[in-house]
This record gives structure tokens, C-alpha cells and sequence, in this order.
């Protein structure tokens, strides 16, 4: 797999996490769905930040390289933007944005890396799913 793709499948997975991120929460306050740009573009322009921050396209799949600073920046950068654009940041709001992105952000990646790791016991060779994350 190439490197575009591979950046391709882990800006999308992050993507739609943080946009799944908003359904709940506009989904558990009934908010009407319909506003659901509003509520998303902050967190999707953080999450690019992020990842623009360290160049995560490098090691797209890499917990701390990539998916912290994804996590970071969604969070920190979706705040404040949000602040700016005059939509509501209360502290319990950026307690649970912060454990659920970052839930989301990372456990995709940490799963596959467990995968990896199980799949791969006793070999020499990568398994399957390490063949994928590796740049080749």
C-alpha cells in the first residue's frame, strides 16, 4: 500500500471519529442534526492542525507521533475556534471532548498496534495488519 493511501485511510478514520464525536453529542443533547457543520468544522479544522503540526502524514498510524498531536489539536484548536465563532465552550464540555477524542483518536490506532502484536507472536515476519501500518 502506498504511502497516499495509507494517509488517505487515517485522515478519514480520524475524520469520521471527530464527526462521530458530534452526532453523539448533538444526538444526546437533541440538538437537530441539521446544524451539524456548525458544530463539526472547528474540531475538523483542530484535527488538521494537528496533524499538519507534525506532519502526521509521515507515520500516519502512529500513536504518539501523530495521533496525540491529533487528539491535542482537535480538542485545543476546536475549543477555540469555537470560542471565536461564538458557540458555547463549558469546562464539562471540554472534559468530555477531550476523554472521547481522545478515546477515539487513539484506540483505533492502539487496537491495530495490539492486532499487530498478537498476530505476529512467533514470527518474523510482520502479520497482516503489520504489513499494513509499516511504510514500504
Amino acid at each position: 500500500m502506498d504511502d497516499r493511501t495509507r494517509t488517505a485511510i487515517a485522515a478519514a478514520a480520524d475524520l469520521a471519529l471527530v464527526a462521530l464525536f458530534v452526532t453523539i453529542g448533538r444526538a444526546g443533547h437533541r440538538e437537530d442534526q441539521s446544524d451539524f457543520l456548525v458544530t463539526v468544522w472547528p474540531f475538523a479544522v483542530g484535527l488538521a492542525a494537528g496533524w499538519a503540526s507534525t506532519r502526521g502524514w509521515r507515520a500516519p498510524f502512529a500513536i504518539l507521533r501523530t495521533g496525540v498531536p491529533a487528539w491535542i489539536g482537535t480538542v485545543a484548536v476546536g475549543m477555540a475556534l469555537r470560542i471565536v465563532s461564538g458557540q458555547g465552550v463549558q469546562f464539562a464540555f471540554v472534559v468530555v471532548a477531550t476523554i472521547v477524542v481522545g478515546a477515539f483518536l487513539l484506540g483505533w490506532r492502539a487496537l491495530l498496534v495490539a492486532v499487530d502484536r498478537s498476530s505476529s507472536r512467533g514470527r518474523e515476519t510482520p502479520g497482516p495488519i503489520g504489513y499494513f501500518l509499516r511504510r514500504h
